[in-house]
């Protein structure tokens, strides 16, 4: 008996270690994140509105698309395209930032080729119709154009940077679904169908242009950015922020539409893209609270 112990025991020495036991799964934080926005969609959204996101972080690489190839009316986000074709022309030595552009109310139609003019009373700009008639410089009508979202700015510099050549910029920038057609408040143009329209994937390849100087050049993407920083419009991305976060933003409010696109500056850290469209919102303040609190969620996320 003594023997056949002393065998067993030196078979147990001899016998392989059994393998550790596996690590549980890391848990997939993409997954997570779809989860916590899909519930907050569908906590302020129910049956009757839409939410589209996306999501690139531009230092890991991690992204999240919900709904995001839903097109939808861009509202005053087409502002962005205009601005980074008219960089571009400037780049390419087609314009001056500091030239005079003659400020003007009235406006040809594409629908129908009739003229029309803006209210100020439906301007988030009602500073700039008191300089009708005026030059301005190129540059203070992007300002205003982005920062105020002023309607007539844009009306006034549409012409300037030609809808078919923001339509190529897009296409080379892979944003192929931003269609930029015509100026704000053509009534004409929206009665026939004639809209600019987006999507949150589209919007969301717009903005990562706009930081990346191999797209745009360096000094472009510089004053892009410095430019969306200084939006005045902060309800939706930017108020799911820690306090004193950077934030480069442009909104587009219309009737049941409420959208937000923005490069957020974690300190430390890449940069991340974010974009919510929303449509379908009774009150702007519930759609605007979806904003913020996937801005929140995402934020969460990209802090870890």
């Amino acid at each position: 008996m003594k023997r056949i112990l002393a065998l067993l025991t030196i078979l147990a020495a001899c016998a392989p270690a059994a393998p550790p036991a596996a690590a549980p799964a890391p848990v997939d934080r993409m997954a997570g994140l779809e989860a916590e926005v899909r519930r907050i969609i569908r906590a302020a959204a129910g049956d009757t509105a839409e939410v589209s996101v996306a999501f690139l972080d531009l230092g890991t690489g991690d992204s999240l698309l919900v709904d995001a190839h839903v097109r939808m009316h861009a509202a005053s986000t087409m502002k962005v395209p205009v601005m980074m074709e008219l960089f571009r022309r400037a780049g390419a030595g087609e314009l001056r930032f500091d030239a005079p552009i003659p400020v003007r109310n009235s406006f040809v139609s594409i629908a129908d080729g009739g003229t029309y003019q803006l209210s100020p009373d439906d301007d988030s700009d009602g500073e700039l119709y008191r300089r009708v008639g005026q030059q301005v410089p190129l540059r203070e009508l992007v300002e205003r154009m982005i920062t105020r979202s002023s309607n007539l700015a844009t009306n006034t510099l549409i012409a300037e940077a030609r809808p078919d050549r923001i339509a190529q910029t897009m296409e080379r920038i892979g944003a192929r679904d931003m269609h930029v057609l015509r100026g704000v408040e053509d009534q004409a143009a929206y009665d026939a169908g004639m809209n600019n329209t987006t999507t949150a994937y589209a919007l969301m390849r717009v903005m990562r242009a706009v930081q990346d100087p191999a797209v745009v050049g360096e000094e472009a993407a510089r004053e892009m950015q410095g430019i969306l920083a200084r939006q005045e419009f902060t309800e939706m991305i930017p108020a799911g922020l820690p306090a004193g976060t950077r934030v480069a933003n442009k909104t587009g409010n219309i009737t049941r539409i409420a959208h937000d696109a923005a490069i957020v500056y974690p300190p430390g850290r890449a940069p991340y893209v974010l974009v919510v469209l929303t449509r379908g919102f009774a009150d702007s303040k519930v759609a605007a609270g979806v904003g913020r609190d996937v801005s929140r969620a995402v934020w969460t996320h990209a802090a870890r």
